[in-house]
């Protein structure tokens, strides 16, 4: 019972911001959301990602092989997805982010917090600093259906994530104005992306059955493909069973913020509708999953 407390108190502010967002559509159908999208992407990402490395005592060790395990299970997230969208005949690129990046920050992180105590708050930040680098990088290169330098060079999320990696290689101590500052911004973005979703879903048009199939991809099979790279890599106690839970996460709302900036209305449409439904879906599959990582991986 005591599981489903707190995934209440992580999922239930999610759908209320994203509740006010949708109230805030129908009274002024108009609104635009070019700001939310500017103001993340350029700000407010970037500041998340240093937050997320610099300030919850994480190491350079920790971040390098947390990064590999990331790579390995996003690799086989995009496997199974390419053959779910094959199949739905959806887009192969444009589509993929949903399946491929969940919800590791605000969702998995507090979780994993909750299932192991501050030991297991380093390796989930860990895991969730790699996938947010990814959706602007990788996450970039699928919504354009293009892959350029350009994207990396100007892309401040990637400049965050180098300054993190200086900040853990010189094990530099984070100023507290820095600290302070970013993350506010890190709740604002937060924040803002959750509200933008919820306009989104005044104006759009997505097949339920798609979404629910593809929501279900993502977090069932998310955790399986978890489950062959800890019994591969031999990972065992806290590290072993943060990875499993954040395999277990629903569609990451920075998915939508990455589609909105860089694919068309209707595949915009698509993302959005997997991420509110996976994660309505993960209020069920989120604590059998805890369960079991307590079980095996404690």
């Amino acid at each position: 019972m005591e599981i489903y407390v707190k995934i209440f108190e992580v999922i239930f502010p999610v759908f209320f911001v994203i509740g006010v967002g949708y109230y805030l559509g129908k009274k002024n159908p108009k609104f635009d959301t070019n700001f939310i999208t500017n103001f993340a992407g350029n700000i407010g990402t970037p500041a998340m990602i240093f937050y997320t490395v610099t300030t919850t005592g994480i190491t350079l060790s920790v971040f390098t092989h947390y990064f590999i395990y990331a790579l390995i299970m996003i690799g086989g997230f995009a496997i199974i997805g390419l053959i779910f969208l094959y199949f739905l005949n959806k887009d192969l690129s444009m589509e993929l982010p949903p399946l491929i990046l969940p919800n590791t920050g605000n969702m998995g992180v507090p979780i994993c917090l909750f299932a192991y105590g501050t030991q297991g708050l380093g390796v989930a930040s860990a895991v969730a600093s790699v996938i947010i680098l990814f959706h602007f990088t990788l996450g970039v290169f699928l919504a354009k259906k293009s892959f350029s330098f350009d994207v990396v060079v100007k892309s401040p999320p990637v400049y965050a994530i180098i300054i993190s990696v200086f900040f853990l290689f010189y094990e530099i101590e984070t100023p507290l104005f820095l600290e302070n500052t970013t993350f506010l911004l890190t709740y604002a973005t937060i924040f803002l992306v959750l509200m933008s979703l919820g306009i989104a879903l005044t104006r759009f048009k997505f097949s339920l059955k798609d979404s629910i199939i593809l929501s279900l991809c993502r977090v069932i099979l998310g955790p399986l493909i978890a489950f062959i790279i800890i019994y591969y890599f031999d990972l065992s106690g806290f590290a072993a069973g943060v990875l499993l839970i954040q395999s277990a996460m629903p569609s990451a709302i920075l998915n939508y913020l990455v589609g909105s900036m860089y694919s068309p209305k209707k595949v915009v449409d698509n993302i959005a509708s997997t991420i509110v439904t996976s994660t309505l879906i993960s209020f069920i599959t989120i604590p059998v999953v805890v369960f079991f990582a307590l079980k095996y991986f404690n």
